[in-house]
């Protein structure tokens, strides 16, 4: 994959470690926000839960809807995803919607490799290094980048799809 370099808006982003759970959140949120604003055509969102994110508010949810539109994508990679129903009404409901933009992927099992916490585009990237810690980096730097797109795409080669748009019961 080649490197490509930082789109504009990607260096308006906040750059360099982060620690603790608000400081997680608010770079989320902020992703969100320059998203809409900038019409980011890709990106993936990587957790193994994805408990912790602020899935579930209102804002993001606005934000979300502004993001929407053709020819844009949105890649969710999971352990698991029954998190979603409980805590992030918002986003189901979201994705409902837009389900035609989001691939959902699940990988999980013996011998897979392990799920980063992340957000990855082909301008900026977030991932936290320590989970139970909420601390990380974040940035525009290209090798980062790179690194953690091979790491997650090693996931999506084991992975298989997943949080399904509906549940059909017998």
């Amino acid at each position: 994959m080649p490197i490509e370099p930082a789109p504009a808006g990607a260096s308006a982003l906040p750059a360099g470690p982060f620690a603790g759970p608000e400081a997680f959140a608010d770079l989320i949120r902020s992703a969100l926000d320059a998203a809409a604003r900038e019409g980011w055509r890709e990106w993936v969102w990587s957790d193994p839960d994805f408990a912790d994110w602020p899935l579930g508010e209102r804002a993001v949810a606005e934000a979300l809807q502004k993001w929407s539109a053709a020819g844009r994508r949105l890649t969710l990679l999971a352990e698991r995803f029954d998190v979603f129903e409980r805590h992030h009404a918002r986003f189901v409901h979201w994705r409902r919607m837009w389900g035609h933009i989001v691939d959902a992927r699940v990988c999980r099992g013996a011998g897979l490799p392990a799920v980063p916490s992340a957000i990855w585009t082909p301008g900026w990237a977030l991932r936290r290094l320590d989970v139970e810690r909420c601390n990380g980096h974040s940035g525009t730097d290209a090798l980062g980048r790179r690194a953690l797109r091979e790491a997650l795409d090693e996931c999506l080669r084991a992975s298989r799809a997943g949080f399904p748009i509906t549940t059909l019961g017998l």
